[in-house]
Parts: C-alpha cells; structure tokens; sequence
C-alpha cells in the first residue's frame, strides 16, 4: 500500500476494518419485529429546535414508548448544534439515538447508528451513491453503525422531494416502488423507507405496503403522512415493519399523550 494512502486510511479508521453485518441498533430493530409487534421510530427534526428542547423531545418521546430516537431532517442543523443535541439525548434516554440525515454534513459522533441511505429515484446521482461516497469516511471514523437503506420518495414529495430531486413515484402504481423494492433486496439492502414527505396529507397506501410485503422480506419503514393511531393499525396490518412520527409530535400541544396513542398502536401484536 502506498505510504500517503496507508497514513490516510489510519486516519479515519479506528481499527481494523470490520465487514458490514448487523449490528446492535439493528438487531434490536429486528427483535423487536419478530416479537410480531411494529417498531416505533420517533423523529426530531434538529433544525426545529435549540439543542435543550430537542433534548426534551426525546425524553418525552422515550417515556412515551418510543423504540428509538431519531434525529434528521431535508434542511438539518449540523456542527456544534447537532452535537450538542445528542449528547444531551444520549444523556436523557436509554433507547438507540439514530440517524436519518438529510446530506453527508448530518452525522454527528454521538449517534449509535445511521440509515446508509440511497435516494434511489432521485434524478440526481448524488443523492445516489455521491453523497453516500462523501459521508462513508465519516461514519467509519466514529464507528457509526450503518444500516444500508433504499430510500424511495412517493407523491407528493414535500420538501424532500425537491431536495433529493426526486421523480416522484406514484401512489396508484403498486408496481413501480415495487420494482425498486426488489431491485433493493438483491444490492444488499435491508430496509427500504417509503417516504411520502414531513407534513403529507396521508402515507403510502396500504396496497403498495402489501404489495412490496408479499414479494420482499426487507423491513418496510413508512415515513411522512403518519397522523393517527389507525394510519398505523392499517400499515403495520398491510406488512409494515417500522413507522417513522415526528411532525405529529412536536406540534401536538400534549406531546407525551399522542406518542403514548401511537405507541400503543404500533405495538399492538399482529
């Protein structure tokens, strides 16, 4: 190995290079699936809130009944404020601090683990595999967990969609996220986020859910458009795996009784 790159290569990894099985964030994840119950993925989106409030959220979240405390965002915070943030979350719940980042400047050291994601339909190769090329070094150097992730923006997009320059997928054409959905299983990758965007009128269809549950075994996760205790009944009924809340959450004026409404409902056994 050539002396500048071996010098680089000591930089960002802290050991010895480690080949990407599952690991403890997504063995938890999938405990909890095989319980038969569904995996409540509360998010806080950092650019909302100051590092103290955020911290806030997720403690109500967690006592809640939250499974995991998400932080992530299309327009996120990032630097000093991001940091502080989950640390102080790591210093106020005991669940899994995970990431859902919006660009490659969204990490931060203090998170337990990170959806690797691909923006499969994007139109733009850098929300791809550009962004993910940028950011890999990162997660390896603060031996982040990765969980390699198909990301999938259905109508009508919201902000991420125009972010990821998304060609938006349908909601009546169970066919085509399908056809993705397949594609990623056989690259490798273990969930699939069918996103319809923060503040959507409603999430993927419970078709498109079945459709992609009869024909893959990835783990679904339904983000965007989640407002009630029986969106969740009905997606986790149609083959959901994990559900993703936050908007509902940090605008609801009693957070703790509405994450403790929809806990209930995401862990009702199948």
């Amino acid at each position: 190995m050539d002396r500048k790159v071996g010098r680089y290569v000591r930089k960002i990894i802290p050991g010895k290079t480690k080949k990407v099985r599952k690991g403890r964030v997504e063995k938890y994840i999938d405990s909890i699936i095989s319980s038969g119950s569904g995996v409540f993925m509360a998010l806080i989106d950092p650019e909302k809130h100051k590092p103290e409030k955020g911290a806030e959220l997720a403690r109500i979240m967690y006592e809640g009944g939250a499974d995991v405390i998400m932080l992530g965002g299309s327009i996120g915070a990032q630097g000093k404020d991001l940091d502080e943030m989950a640390r102080l979350i790591k210093e106020n719940v005991s669940v899994p601090l995970h990431l859902f980042p919006g660009n490659v400047s969204n990490i931060t050291s203090y998170a337990d683990s990170t959806y690797f994601m691909s923006l499969l339909n994007s139109k733009n190769p850098y929300w791809i595999t550009g962004a993910q090329s940028l950011g890999a070094p990162m997660v390896m150097k603060y031996s982040i967990e990765a969980i390699p992730t198909a990301y999938l923006v259905f109508e009508p997009g919201q902000t991420v969609g125009y972010v990821g320059e998304a060609k938006l997928l349908p909601r009546d054409k169970a066919d085509v996220p399908l056809a993705y959905s397949l594609a990623a299983q056989y690259m490798g990758m273990r969930f699939v986020i069918l996103e319809s965007g923060s503040g959507a009128p409603g999430p993927v269809p419970n078709d498109i859910v079945s459709a992609i549950r009869q024909a893959t075994d990835i783990n679904i996760v339904i983000a965007g458009g989640v407002k009630t205790p029986q969106h969740i009944t009905d997606l986790v009924k149609a083959g959901a795996n994990c559900i993703h809340i936050g908007t509902r959450i940090e605008d609801d004026k009693d957070p703790l009784g509405q994450v403790r409404k929809f806990a209930k409902a995401i862990h009702a056994k199948k």
